[in-house]
């Protein structure tokens, strides 16, 4: 006890040494052209920061552009050419205290506080099936309590001037959950634009082709959510795959190939070396957008990959071992997921391999459920949405949105 009440209490003065710092450095001159995105905690180099970016990049030249690179990620921040600083180096400090604007998809360090010259943007990353914040009756991530992992939301939603929303339906949980009362900007995720734009055949070919995946083959996208209560430590997920390879090959492998893409907070990664040829891990692709658009159907859970990937009016499973877990006990659900859902609800392999032997007899169409559920959630969403946000946030001609 003597040892972790220590340990709080430097946490405590550390945090509290950081803020006073930080404000500190608050005070230089600003720049105000100079805009800090981040993505997953300096992570990957996607999702809606990234679409944002690559407007600007394009149509606002005038706008110094600057990524938050965590050092594991840098590499890649160098491959793309993009202009980065390592977080928490004194450049980031600098950076981030100097900045107009801050453009991120998850939250900033609690001990930052917003410089009263900085515009903060956050983009969120998904559309919630599983409850959040707020509306958690009970929390189970480790190193959290009930009451304070609520109240970091709450001072953390208080700091944005914007909130990126894909639907009405998500900015009425949003605005509840995290007790956001700022500007709402309802445009439809701009990480999806790239489903509109970049649909030609010259895409989808280079894609698998950079992943290895011959010709004829048909693509399964493997794509779970992490479990608040399967965890190695504070912020390091595990996750059991609960799905027969075998079995999955032996009745699949002549005509399709299965990606697996772990969550980005999931700590371990799958050894697929005795699936060669039918599986492959791509949780360290940079962006998911490139594997939806390669995929002929989707597996999931309880995932907000699902309301992104309707975009594409494609086939979805929902493999769901531990429905009644996760809806009871975990989580909860904002509607009936288990009427609502745009396909199967499965339970185990067997399911899973006749879930998509039905959707392959079926030419991968699309069901009328999963037309409603386009309909309902991604009604926004055609290829315009970071020009939306531009717009608003930077001031740009006003242009109309045409349905592709």
């Amino acid at each position: 006890m003597r040892s972790w009440v220590s340990k709080m209490g430097r946490r405590r003065w550390l945090q509290a040494g950081l803020r006073a710092g930080f404000a500190l450095l608050s005070w230089l001159p600003v720049k105000r052209r100079l805009i800090v995105f981040e993505s997953f905690m300096g992570r990957q180099y996607s999702c809606n920061p990234r679409a944002i970016y690559e407007y600007m990049r394009a149509h606002r030249p005038e706008y110094q552009l600057l990524w938050s690179a965590h050092p594991e990620a840098e590499a890649r921040f160098a491959e793309h050419g993009v202009s980065y600083v390592r977080r928490f180096s004194p450049a980031w400090w600098l950076a981030m205290a100097r900045a107009r604007y801050w453009v991120t998809n998850s939250r900033l360090p609690l001990w930052m506080s917003k410089p009263r010259h900085t515009v903060y943007v956050q983009t969120w990353h998904g559309t919630p099936l599983k409850r959040l914040a707020g509306d958690m009756s009970e929390v189970h991530i480790p190193g959290q309590t009930n009451e304070g992992y609520k109240r970091g939301f709450y001072r953390e939603a208080a700091k944005w001037d914007y909130l990126v929303s894909p639907n009405a339906y998500s900015t009425a949980i949003f605005r509840r959950a995290f007790r956001y009362t700022g500007e709402v900007l309802e445009t439809g995720y701009p990480r999806n634009d790239y489903l509109y734009t970049h649909h030609e055949d010259g895409s989808v070919a280079r894609i698998r082709q950079r992943l290895g995946i011959p010709d004829g083959r048909r693509v399964l996208l493997y794509a779970p959510t992490w479990r608040d209560d399967e965890y190695f430590d504070v912020g390091r997920y595990r996750f059991g795959l609960h799905m027969d390879l075998d079995r999955m090959r032996e009745r699949l492998g002549d005509s399709f190939v299965l990606l697996l893409r772990l969550h980005y907070l999931v700590a371990e990664r799958m050894d697929l070396g005795a699936y060669k040829g039918f599986a492959i891990d791509v949780s360290n692709h940079e962006d998911i957008r490139e594997l939806y658009l390669i995929s002929d159907l989707l597996i999931t859970d309880y995932s907000s990959v699902m309301f992104d990937y309707a975009n594409l009016r494609r086939p979805m499973v929902f493999y769901v071992y531990d429905l009644e877990t996760y809806r009871d006990r975990l989580r909860g659900f904002y509607f009936d997921f288990e009427r609502e859902a745009p396909g199967p609800l499965v339970r185990n392999t067997e399911e899973i391999i006749a879930a998509v032997e039905a959707a392959q007899a079926s030419g991968f169409q699309p069901t009328p459920a999963l037309e409603a559920f386009a309909h309902r959630f991604c009604r926004l969403e055609c290829g315009e949405s970071a020009r939306r946000v531009v717009e608003h946030v930077f001031g740009e001609r006003k242009k109309a949105c045409v349905q592709p």
